[in-house]
């Protein structure tokens, strides 16, 4: 652990960023898999609305710096090219 009190007090950001990150990465790995199950259901308005559902939460964790641009460009690309 480190003595400064600014190195302790980076460390404890970090930690809640890390945290905050994870948070949203792991949403956005759940409304991909939705999205995933509703393609294998075949139902076609299901599908729609898991697809935006999914594209919005991608796009919600670029704005935040989650994702970087072109990561989340190319999560969008493959749900759009299964749907």
């Amino acid at each position: 652990m480190a003595n400064i009190k600014s190195s302790i007090k980076d460390i404890e950001r970090s930690e809640k960023r890390r945290q905050r990150n994870k948070s949203v990465k792991s949403r956005v790995r759940t409304y991909m898999r939705k999205f995933e199950r509703a393609v294998e259901s075949g139902d076609e308005e299901e599908k729609i609305q898991a697809y935006r559902r999914a594209q919005s939460e991608i796009d919600r964790a670029v704005s935040k710096g989650v994702l970087k641009p072109n990561t989340g460009a190319r999560y969008k690309s493959r749900l759009a090219a299964k749907l």
